[in-house]
């Protein structure tokens, strides 16, 4: 078994991480109560299914909790190794102890790794673009009409309306993975044409989406991600997608949620303070899974 830095796993007493995990498993179950029972219903939900859709992660999957790659997992008192011990890249040593193989991960993960390590470095080098104003929601529906959009809830302003807002403002969208769901009519009117091969390139802290995917890449680094930071990660996604949704053209009354008006100054001026308010909880949580990254792969 090999650990950070080829290092000795700190071991938690068994009654440590067992508290850890059950409250762990409590703070997630909170998390997904609302998506479990509406799944159960059969209803859907336009803001908070899409957590579970465009990250397609299971309840199941975020109630799991993991302490990060360096730290180890005492026995029980009866000798018995944690239930990580069954569990994929986690090895037990001749003590009983139980930890995450890093060795055996990063043959797994090794270029996911790297690759998440130079996006976050690069997006937190980078100031925040706050002139976006959410429009990549409104590019993916231009000219769509009244009924042919991407969400089950009716446009705020209608077809006509939705139209004339994207068509008397400036788009400036740098994240490929919205970039890449505009209509044919929008994508001209984009300043920038982004594309995958660009993202590390592009990605900045103002981003929704890129503040979004910070949980896509907690997600990406799995095990070695302690519990608590990914359950972080999840929770600042759900607050941005309200935004999101709150800005984009779609009516989201029927949630209990006022619209940000982006079409007007007072909207606009509410949209860009809760931008920066995520752009500055994004970076603290991309600092935060970057030392999980450089630990995993030291750059010297």
């Amino acid at each position: 078994m090999t650990t950070t830095a080829d290092a000795p796993p700190r071991a938690l007493p068994a009654a440590r991480w067992q508290a850890l995990a059950a409250a762990h498993a409590e703070r997630a179950d909170a998390c997904t109560a609302g998506h479990r029972e509406r799944r159960a219903r059969g209803e859907r939900h336009a803001i908070e299914d899409f957590l579970f859709e465009y990250y397609p992660t299971k309840p199941a999957t975020l109630r799991r909790w993991h302490p990060g790659a360096g730290v180890g997992l005492a026995p029980a008192a009866d000798g018995a190794p944690a239930p990580h011990a069954r569990w994929r890249w986690y090895a037990v040593a001749d003590d009983g102890t139980v930890a995450l193989d890093v060795d055996a991960f990063l043959a797994d993960r090794g270029d996911t790794v790297r690759f998440v390590t130079g996006l976050l470095a690069a997006t937190l080098d980078r100031p925040a673009f706050t002139g976006c104003f959410g429009l990549h929601e409104w590019a993916m529906v231009y000219r769509e009409g009244d009924d042919a959009h991407r969400h089950p809830l009716p446009l705020r302003l209608g077809g006509a309306g939705t139209d004339a807002v994207v068509e008397s403002h400036r788009i400036r969208c740098s994240h490929f993975d919205a970039f890449r769901f505009f209509t044919p009519d929008a994508v001209a009117r984009n300043v920038l044409q982004p594309t995958r091969e660009q993202q590390v390139a592009l990605e900045q802290p103002g981003c929704l989406h890129a503040g979004m995917d910070v949980y896509k890449w907690a997600l990406k680094l799995g095990p070695a991600v302690p519990g608590s930071l990914l359950l972080d990660c999840f929770a600042l996604a759900r607050r941005i997608r309200t935004l999101d949704m709150q800005a984009s053209p779609y009516d989201v009354t029927p949630y209990g949620l006022p619209p940000v008006a982006i079409e007007t100054v007072d909207g606009k001026a509410e949209y860009v303070r809760r931008q920066r308010e995520h752009a500055a909880e994004g970076n603290a949580l991309r600092a935060r899974l970057l030392d999980v990254c450089r630990a995993l792969v030291p750059t010297g």
